[in-house]
C-alpha cells in the first residue's frame, strides 16, 4: 500500500482538469470550500459532504492520564477533538479497492 498525500495544489489542479475553469479560478474555488468547512467546524456546526462523509466536532472531558516513562499522573484538559465518519458509499470503495 502507497503513502501517497494529496496537497492542495494537486486537488485544485484537478478542479483545473475536470471543471474547466482557470487554475487561478480552481485554485480559489478549492480555498472557498476549505475555508468554509473550517469556519463551519469552528463555529461547532457539522459538515456532511453526501457520498463521502461528515466531519463534527466532540467536546471531551477532562481525565487523568498518566506518564508511560515515570507513571505520575497528570490531568489532561477538557478539549474538542474533529472527527471523521465516512459514509457508506466511502467505506465500500475503499474496501473494494483493497480486494484488488
Amino acid at each position: 500500500m502507497s503513502k501517497k498525500t494529496i496537497t492542495r495544489a494537486q486537488l485544485s489542479e484537478a478542479v483545473y482538469q475536470e471543471v474547466g475553469l482557470s487554475r487561478n479560478e480552481s485554485a480559489e474555488l478549492l480555498e472557498t470550500v476549505l475555508d468554509q468547512i473550517s469556519s463551519s467546524l469552528a463555529d461547532g456546526d457539522s459538515v456532511k459532504i453526501s457520498s463521502f462523509g461528515s466531519f463534527s466536532v466532540r467536546q471531551k472531558g477532562q481525565r487523568v492520564g498518566r506518564n508511560p516513562k515515570t507513571g505520575d499522573e497528570v490531568p489532561i484538559l477538557p478539549r474538542k477533538v474533529l472527527v471523521f465518519r465516512p459514509s457508506q458509499v466511502l467505506k465500500d470503495r475503499i474496501n473494494k479497492a483493497l480486494t484488488r
